[in-house]
């Protein structure tokens, strides 16, 4: 039987969610940081229905890099949210790029087929230095 306290630890941290950055330890360096989070939900603007994604983020840091448990939770806020595909992978991209100004920034939303017709939105920026 689900706890009934862990379903509510879970919607308060996320309805709390805020992204959060480190200073880069190795700010002189350039480095790729690749993210895969491939449980993404959001909700159709229309219809109402689930979209599900995989959202990847690539960025070369330069003075901050993101904290994880922080953009766990940020990405799990979208899950109720009534936006598109479009709209959602500019909004992380956007305020992504505005906490971290990174030398190299890529949001990718993957999006599940529904209806027969896949999406694949891709966001980017910046001078990519490493592979």
């Amino acid at each position: 039987m689900l706890d009934f306290f862990m379903v509510r630890y879970g919607t308060r941290a996320i309805s709390k969610a805020k992204l959060e950055t480190w200073a880069n330890p190795h700010e002189g360096r350039d480095y790729e940081v690749d993210i895969s989070f491939p449980e993404f939900t959001c909700v159709c603007p229309r219809s109402g229905y689930p979209d599900f994604a995989t959202m990847r983020i690539r960025y070369v840091p330069d003075k901050k890099i993101v904290e994880l448990k922080s953009l766990k939770l940020y990405l799990n806020s979208f899950r109720d949210l009534p936006v598109s595909h479009e709209d959602v992978t500019n909004r992380i991209y956007t305020e992504l790029e505005r906490k971290l100004r990174p030398r190299f920034l890529e949001v990718i939303g993957d999006f599940n087929p529904r209806g027969n017709v896949k999406t694949l939105v891709k966001v980017a920026s910046g001078v990519r230095t490493s592979s």
